[in-house]
């Protein structure tokens, strides 16, 4: 009993297997994981890969973030479950061969002689004739025909009669056995230049990601890879006259340190710009040193024209700044003080930055760019986008209107250079930090000049400028001395009292006179803020207190009272400062207006400073992508198989044909058969060319 039982057992195991090995093996299944597959490179392609885990955050949300984590979608081809599908792929391939090919070289082989003469007369494609010769002269006969029609043939005696059987195209099923094995090359290829070798050295071998700071050439060994690393692809970014030896690999919670083999020195790096600004040509000269021979050699590596060496890529990716030594003059942009002060920093650095207020911050130099190609053309403001924070535009004119981000209209092509700018983040010690755009020159946008002063809150939106109109030495310092008097109580109530005696001279007016004074105080005071909510947006919040029938009579009035207690604003700081007043002329009524839009603005700047390019001594670095790719050569393999697989399939077919010869009354009998698995035109014009040779007389 117990041995029946266990004999049951076995066999529905057995069948289990073969049922499994069935379904592997399968074309349905196969078709499933290509299916699989596809899906999961069409969300490798639109959703970037690799990128710092805030990038995605900030694109997704929390919550999508963390499922997508889960999933592993921001590093598709190297998730566990991709890897799953590719070796599912391989072991239902190479069961597939294993099972049919040997099935197919054995037919391949075969001249399928064991036909019957009632078979042959089954066939669609048939014909029978009788000629004046004996059955073996013809035999002989038709297999020098089928010869010279391409065949390959072979007699075979039988009872009474003979066959020629001939076949031609066989080797299509060489087309079925190279296609299949070219998925599995392809795949094998992919898997050894994937991330794989990476991620075994990762759960077996203790290595880990760094996800800290500090010289390279410190980072612990656990944090970086050797030189029999099998394949990776990674980055190194070399400023001019320095050399690396050393490649950055990205992962999701940091990088590992690939360890090169040759010690890579760039020389020049060299760029040409399109007149859009675009890089039309960067290339760089460096000096490779090989650590085992000892040996240097020049080199050139341009896009498109990497270096091959030893198992090595070298790429041209891109270009950064390597390390531009930056001076810069700070102006305050809180209180009522204009002093200035110097300040310098380098490109991928940091300065300390203490102020006055008590209040310590963190310059990170993040870039530097030597010119800007921008959409400068008449009637187009290259900088202006919708800003979410917009007012009422009844009152005065929008945020909206003022700031912009350095979008460009694509089809407009007034294009100029408009200099030098410098980013920079400012962190203050909590951590938190605003990024910044500042450009050294003034630039001209609809007939306007102005410095452009660019901020934004997370790295994914775009710049949002503030303009800061030019005084007449083409320079921020009366906008800035204006800004502070603004902040200034005393020099408030100084102006209003020059505004009101300016607007009510009569000497019987000093009750009205009082009243305006009082008015252009409190407008002054309203602009100025409270630290935080100041411009436009304060004076839109007084004014919704006022009933609606009254709203756009009292604006027009207080905005007309600000512009002028604004004029003597000016005036006065300039007086306390021991310089002469503006002559009262449309230019510098432009600058006014300009200014006290600039200000209004200022308040969502969100920087204690305003800080000016003066001087750059620009130093440029080179991004070369290194990679080692062995499985490389194995995907052209592939490939190769592919379309030799693909052809043959395709273009090759497969015919058979059968001539049963039978004695006959005064000579023999012949009957001819033929067949193919794919009856097409082609075959049918053969066939009908066959029918007309054969049977012909010697």
């Amino acid at each position: 009993m117990s041995t029946g039982t266990t004999g049951i057992e076995l066999k529905t195991q057995r069948r289990s297997l073969a049922e499994f090995v069935e379904l592997v093996s399968s074309m349905r299944f196969a078709i499933s994981l290509l299916t699989l597959i596809a899906v999961a490179s069409i969300i490798g392609t639109v959703l970037k890969q690799n990128e710092p885990m805030p990038n995605y955050v900030n694109q997704f949300g929390p919550f999508w973030f963390a499922i997508f984590d889960k999933l592993s979608l921001y590093s598709v081809y190297s998730a566990w479950w991709f890897l799953v599908i590719m070796g599912f792929l391989v072991a239902s391939t190479s069961l597939c061969i294993v099972r049919n090919a040997p099935k197919m070289l054995k037919d391949m082989r075969s001249w399928r002689d064991n036909v019957r003469e009632q078979s042959l007369r089954n066939f669609h494609h048939k014909m029978e004739w009788q000629v004046p010769l004996p059955r073996a002269v013809l035999a002989q006969q038709m297999v020098m025909r089928l010869k010279d029609s391409g065949y390959a043939a072979k007699v075979v005696e039988k009872d009474n009669a003979t066959l020629v059987a001939a076949k031609r195209g066989a080797a299509n099923k060489w087309g079925y056995i190279f296609a299949h094995g070219a998925i599995v090359i392809i795949c094998v290829g992919g898997l050894l230049d994937s991330e794989m070798p990476i991620r075994v050295q990762q759960w077996f071998f203790g290595k880990t990601p760094f996800s800290g700071s500090g010289v390279i050439a410190d980072i612990p060994a656990q944090h970086r890879l050797s030189l029999s690393n099998p394949t990776f692809r990674g980055n190194t970014m070399i400023p001019e006259g320095s050399s690396s030896n050393t490649a950055i690999i990205p992962q999701a919670d940091g990088v590992l340190i690939q360890d090169l083999p040759i010690t890579i020195l760039l020389k020049k790096f060299h760029i040409d710009f399109y007149s859009t600004g675009m890089p039309k040509l960067f290339a760089s000269d460096v000096v490779i040193t090989d650590h085992v021979t000892g040996e240097s050699f020049p080199a050139t590596i341009k896009v498109n024209q990497p270096l091959l060496y030893k198992g090595l890529a070298l790429y041209q990716s891109s270009f950064e700044d390597g390390g531009s030594k930056l001076k810069l003059t700070g102006f305050p942009m809180t209180g009522k003080t204009t002093k200035r002060f110097d300040i310098g920093g380098e490109v991928g650095g940091s300065t300390p930055l203490e102020r006055s207020d008590g209040n310590s911050y963190t310059v990170e130099w993040s870039g530097f760019r030597p010119f800007n190609v921008e959409n400068l053309s008449a009637g187009q403001d290259v900088r202006a986008v919708s800003k979410a924070e917009s007012f009422n535009d009844k009152f005065a004119v929008g945020l909206d209107k003022r700031l912009g981000s350095a979008a460009k209209n694509a089809n407009n092509k007034d294009l100029k250079n408009v200099g030098p700018s410098v980013q920079y983040k400012l962190r203050d010690k909590t951590g938190q930090a605003r990024e910044y755009q500042n450009y050294m020159q003034p630039v001209t946008v609809d007939g306007t000049t102005v410095f452009l002063a660019g901020m934004r809150v997370n790295p994914s939106d775009p710049f949002s400028y503030l303009r800061i109109p030019v005084d007449d030495n083409y320079s921020v310092t009366e906008w800035m001395r204006l800004r502070a008097a603004l902040q200034d109580p005393a020099l408030r109530q100084q102006a209003a009292a020059r505004y009101a005696a300016r607007a009510m001279p009569q000497a019987n007016a000093e009750a009205l006179r009082g009243q305006l004074q009082e008015s252009a105080a409190k407008s002054l005071g309203i602009f100025a803020g409270n630290g935080q909510e100041g411009g436009f947006l304060a004076i839109s919040r007084f004014l919704e207190k006022i009933p609606a029938a009254e709203q756009e009579k009292a604006a027009d009035i207080f905005m007309k009272i600000l512009n002028g207690s604004l004029w003597d604003l000016w005036q006065a700081a300039r007086a306390q400062d021991g310089l002469k007043a503006i002559e009262a002329d449309d230019k510098h009524g432009r600058f006014l207006q300009l200014a006290t839009n600039a200000l209004s603005d200022s308040f969502f700047y969100g920087a204690p400073v305003y800080l000016q390019l003066d001087e750059f001594t620009e130093v440029k670095a080179s991004v070369l992508q290194v990679t080692r790719s062995p499985g490389k050569s194995v995907v052209y393999l592939g490939c190769l198989f592919l379309v030799i697989g693909v052809f043959s399939m395709f273009y090759i077919r497969e015919r058979r044909l059968w001539v049963w010869i039978k004695d006959g009354e005064g000579g023999s009998e012949a009957l001819m058969a033929m067949s193919t698995q794919r009856k097409t035109l082609d075959f049918e014009k053969e066939f009908e060319t066959l029918k007309a040779k054969l049977p012909q007389s010697a």
